[in-house]
């Protein structure tokens, strides 16, 4: 007995339809629907993909069909998205600290920011808070930062816009002065170890050095023997 279904019952595989659109992350397209479904064409998938849509618009239900990226999509409709944007923002205002909104904030308004630079302003070390925004997806990782340890640099997401009820990014609220990162460039390695070990004094920080011959236009002394006759065999 053939395990081949045939669509001449195709209320039979609306539902299927609908499972296999709700499980797919990803736009399903009307070919593969046809391998799953067993189905003759593609044009037997998109039938029955418009026998489901035309079901969810006759019930009312708050899902739709649509087409995009070369597949079909089972998602919201446009109209209750107020209603989702409250769901996203209640939730995540509800479990972000005050270090993570503090974070989130340097991170919204200085983007794309290294870990260094938010611990700079901030004062404490960000590590911890910078990993909890990440597996919320508030930010992400933009790319490195062309300086000594290459640091990760982090921006906001569509999940950020979402939770906060954001179009865009120009929708951020504007605030007096402006923020400014400091300077967190790094030595090279051994260099900062190889300052700090010299005493009081004897760095080069603590006596200025001698003017150059483009410093100063003051003339050699006279008494100096390498000024008056470097050439071997002088005086």
């Amino acid at each position: 007995m053939s395990d081949d279904r045939s669509v001449d019952t195709p209320l039979d595989l609306v539902p299927v339809v609908e499972a296999l659109l709700f499980a797919s992350d990803t736009p399903v397209e009307a070919e593969r629907l046809r391998e799953v479904l067993g189905l003759a064409a593609p044009a037997d998938a998109r039938a029955l993909v418009e026998a489901f849509r035309q079901q969810l618009a006759d019930e009312g239900r708050g899902l739709q069909v649509l087409e995009v990226g070369g597949g079909f999509r089972l998602v919201t409709r446009p109209e209750l998205s107020p209603w989702l944007v409250k769901l996203a923002r209640s939730r995540t205002r509800a479990r972000l600290s005050r270090p993570a909104l503090e974070t989130l904030a340097i991170i919204a308004y200085r983007q794309p920011v290294s870990r260094p630079e938010v611990d700079g302003v901030r004062g404490v070390n960000s590590e911890g808070v910078l990993d909890n925004l990440l597996e919320r997806r508030m930010i992400r990782v933009a790319g490195r930062k062309d300086s000594p340890g290459r640091p990760f640099l982090y921006e906001t997401t569509r999940e950020f816009l979402v939770a906060f009820g954001l179009r865009d990014l120009a929708e951020l609220p504007s605030v007096e002065g402006e923020l400014i990162l400091p300077d967190v460039t790094t030595p090279p390695d051994g260099q900062a170890d190889a300052q700090a070990e010299l005493p009081a004094g004897d760095g080069p920080s603590d006596t200025p050095a001698p003017a150059s011959s483009k410093d100063s236009p003051e003339p050699a002394p006279a008494a100096d023997p390498h000024h008056e006759d470097p050439r071997p065999g002088g005086a």
